[in-house]
């Protein structure tokens, strides 16, 4: 059973994912940071690169987006009538322009036109938003691809009877030249939802071309719901048995859109009323808390290490504490194996995304790479975010990639160190020290006055108060002045004051 836990307030929304007990996802949203993914625009073109096949889009952002040319569909006026006269000329047009027939970003786009264009990344690190033209709408069952012309299937709907069926209705209900996904909670749904939902979309497209059509670039043309509707949305599934809401008023706003788009009777709303804070009383505060840690203790005693940087994402196996009981390939195997479902588990818990490199535990035997090669295949099915990954190779080795929209949690709730600067690493109280002490050597026939005050974090003025008090009193002789050591509470462990007095 699975469960959507919601902690609402003025300033932030936080929202978990709980599979079997255990936090799988986290979602945040801060007022102040609103997303916006899935936003759609009404843009400006800037900027042609035709040497990076792509372009920049003012938005209405600090920073212009970033529009790849594969991501590129130049309209024609028959578009927005498409459902009214279906021109074959459109087809074989969006055919030409589209994702079908690429061609040079020169070719699409030209400064300081206005394009319709929809957020598929958002700004991550000192990056801008990525954007794309090909819109897609998503409703409860299905998601609605006006630029389109296919039918897709949720890889999660694995029965092949079922794929069939919902593949020809969709087939009935999308428009001419528009294309479908048809979502994983379509599973098992009647003719009619899967229509009503077609219909609900149809209109919010016409709503957006209105719009479109009724303002200047650059502008916002239609802004995605509020994190609470969204994961609602997004997340709700039949194994969804229950939904918990410490705010009245985000209660009332789910329950509404429930009631509308998602009538389940077998799922609960609850409002929660406990004295305790509800991300206390469910564990999740703990388990943001431990999403931050590099290293992260598998049950059997082994440990993995995750290390974030901003290329990729490097994940090391050990066997740590544990020993096995028989052999060293059954201890390797067993560790493997257990790394490779936490290491899912991690991935989703702290959305990491991009580039990730997995060093497991050399293994002699190819079947046992070939088993956690497939333990880990089978947890990433559970995971929404596409992913792709490649055989493990003879250094044990596993590269894989994770689609990556948002920040991960930790870049979410976390800053760079302004000490180590995201190093995770600061001089050492002897460095600092030596530091000094050279410092004090310049200071020669230069100090006006008698005295010379060090001001220095406790554990450095320690060192030079007791280790180096000799080289203290040497320097005292050299410069001629005396040195007055003293531990200042307000500095950081690398900083210092030499002053004259």
């Amino acid at each position: 059973m699975s469960e959507i836990i919601i902690n609402s307030t003025p300033q932030e929304t936080r929202i978990a994912l709980v599979e079997n007990e255990e936090v799988a996802e986290l979602f945040l949203e801060r007022k102040k940071e609103r997303g916006i993914l899935g936003n759609i625009y009404k843009g400006k073109v800037v900027r042609v690169l035709p040497g990076m096949e792509s372009a920049f889009v003012d938005i209405g952002l600090d920073k212009a987006a970033f529009l790849y040319v594969s991501e590129v569909f130049h309209p024609s006026d028959e578009y927005q009538q498409m459902f009214l006269d279906e021109s074959e000329e459109f087809l074989e047009d969006s055919k030409k322009n589209g994702k079908q027939g690429l061609r040079h970003i020169g070719d699409l786009l030209t400064q300081g036109q206005e394009i319709l264009v929809q957020v598929s990344k958002e700004p991550i690190g000192s990056k801008g938003c990525s954007v794309t033209s090909f819109v897609s709408l998503p409703g409860r069952y299905l998601v609605l691809m006006p630029y389109a012309d296919h039918v897709g299937i949720s890889r999660r709907i694995e029965d092949g009877e079922e794929r069939d069926r919902l593949r020809e209705l969709a087939e009935e209900i999308r428009p001419r030249h528009a294309g479908v996904i048809v979502r994983t909670a379509a599973e098992g749904a009647a003719p009619a939802d899967l229509k009503a939902d077609m219909n609900y979309l149809l209109k919010v497209w016409e709503n957006i071309l209105r719009a479109k059509n009724g303002t200047s670039a650059p502008s916002l043309i239609h802004e995605e719901p509020d994190i609470c509707v969204r994961a609602v949305r997004d997340l709700f599934s039949g194994d969804i048995r229950r939904i918990v809401v410490d705010n009245k008023e985000t209660y009332r706003k789910i329950t509404d859109f429930l009631n509308l788009y998602l009538p389940d009777p077998s799922c609960k709303i609850e409002l929660y009323q406990g004295l305790q804070p509800i991300f206390d009383y469910y564990n999740i505060e703990l388990e943001i808390r431990r999403a931050l840690d590099k290293k992260v203790w598998l049950k059997s005693g082994g440990y993995i290490v995750i290390e974030q940087t901003e290329a990729l994402v490097a994940i090391d196996v050990n066997t740590g504490r544990f020993v096995g009981k028989r052999n060293l390939e059954e201890t390797i195997l067993k560790t493997n194996l257990e790394a490779a479902r936490e290491i899912v588990y991690q991935l989703r818990l702290r959305n990491i995304g991009g580039i990730i490199i997995i060093d497991f535990i050399d293994m002699e035997k190819a079947e046992n790479r070939e088993k956690v090669f497939n333990t880990l295949k089978e947890h990433l099915k559970r995971d929404k975010a596409k992913t792709n990954v490649l055989k493990i190779s003879d250094f044990g080795l596993v590269e894989m990639t994770r689609k990556r929209t948002r920040e991960s949690l930790c870049k979410t709730i976390s800053e760079e160190c302004p000490y180590c600067e995201g190093t995770g690493h600061v001089l050492s109280r002897y460095t600092i020290c030596y530091d000094i002490l050279r410092e004090l050597k310049r200071l020669r026939n230069q100090a006006n006055g008698n005295k010379v005050l060090i001001r220095a974090h406790q554990d450095v003025a320690d060192i030079l108060m007791n280790e180096e008090a000799q080289m203290v009193d040497l320097l005292q002789d050299e410069i001629g002045h005396e040195i007055i050591i003293r531990a200042a509470g307000d500095l950081h462990i690398e900083q210092y004051e030499i002053i004259c007095l």
